[in-house]
């Protein structure tokens, strides 16, 4: 009988996180059903459990907190959320129902980044071995991928800073965990090797076995469409900095050897790039204050309808207007 393991894949969204799935499940991981139905934006299907996609949603909409959120306290607030007894009680029983039939079971959402220690905690409860894989793609094709397939009206600004505070939150969220940092591009050139390494990293029982079918068929070649590079984003200088900064750590753990410690050094600019930009995020805050409040009474007025002009002229213009034949006088 094949020993249980929880795997988690992480990674902000059109990362790879679908396709390294679609590998995956090839090798004997079993995605709980029933999926999200592919469509046009990832036709060969997403590899995301329903049940859990629900939860995550759910879970974000109390705390108030968008799936790329970019403000740093968020991990915050789903924390707290993800924190309550019946959340861990509903997670844990449905974790134990999946296990049941199928012990190695892959969670794959772009939202469970949000919520990895409430995972953690539910495999924890039940005794099962629990890893993750975090998708490292270039942040300028990310960026331009969510833009051409979720959102035309994405900026480069904000598309930038919500990948630089969920993959430090997630780095830090994971760390001294077992886990495996796969570059996008090295599963579409070598998935074999990647997962080879996968399997050895994250302590995945048992020797890997024989795909049940090839890969190579599922992994598309038109994945490699997007090929921004930094030049065509525009971005502000010193947020470009902090994500060129991240984005090479997050290379040199990619490559780090096997059953290493991670290095100290790669962590401590991790550390310093987070820091980094939750004081520039509250900076750009401070000095966006303004829209800020005037976003706040937009939505305050959207909620409460304007009270309805009680004038003489304006109730004689609506009783006119309702008359057969009748038009309200124009007011000019």
């Amino acid at each position: 009988m094949t020993d249980p393991h929880l795997l988690i894949v992480a990674g902000t969204g059109r990362s790879g996180t679908s396709t390294f799935v679609g590998v995956l499940r090839r090798h004997g991981f079993h995605v709980p059903e029933p999926e999200v139905e592919a469509d046009e934006s990832n036709p060969r299907g997403f590899g995301e459990p329903q049940w859990a996609v629900d939860l995550h949603t759910r879970l974000l909409r109390r705390a108030g907190v968008q799936v790329a959120d970019a403000r740093p306290q968020s991990f915050e607030a789903t924390q707290e959320v993800a924190g309550s007894p019946a959340v861990r009680e509903r997670v844990n029983a449905w974790l134990k129902e999946q296990l049941a039939g199928n012990p190695r079971l892959v969670v794959k959402d772009p939202r469970s980044l949000w919520f990895l220690p409430l995972w953690r905690s539910a495999a924890h409860d039940l005794r099962v071995p629990f890893s993750v894989v975090t998708m490292l793609r270039p942040p300028p094709e990310t960026v331009g991928s969510r833009r051409a397939h979720y959102n035309d009206e994405l900026k480069d600004p904000h598309g930038i800073a919500s990948w630089v505070n969920l993959m430090t939150g997630t780095e830090r969220l994971t760390r001294g965990e077992t886990r495996t940092f796969v570059k996008y591009h090295d599963l579409l050139d070598d998935w074999s090797r990647v997962i080879d390494e996968v399997w050895e990293r994250n302590g995945i029982p048992g020797p890997r076995p024989a795909p049940a079918s090839d890969p190579s068929d599922f992994i598309d070649p038109a994945l490699r469409r997007q090929r921004l590079t930094w030049k065509d984003l525009e971005l502000p200088r010193r947020l470009e900095e902090m994500a060129v900064e991240a984005d090479d750590a997050f290379e040199t753990l990619a490559a780090a050897p096997a059953h290493e410690p991670d290095p100290q050094s790669v962590l401590d600019r991790l550390d310093h790039v987070r820091l980094a930009y939750a004081g520039y995020y509250a900076e750009s805050e401070a000095v966006a204050h303004s829209s800020v409040v005037a976003a706040r009474q937009q939505a305050r007025r959207a909620r409460s309808p304007q009270p309805e002009d009680t004038s003489e002229e304006s109730v004689l213009t609506r009783a006119l207007s309702r008359l057969p034949g009748r038009r309200a006088p124009s007011g000019r």
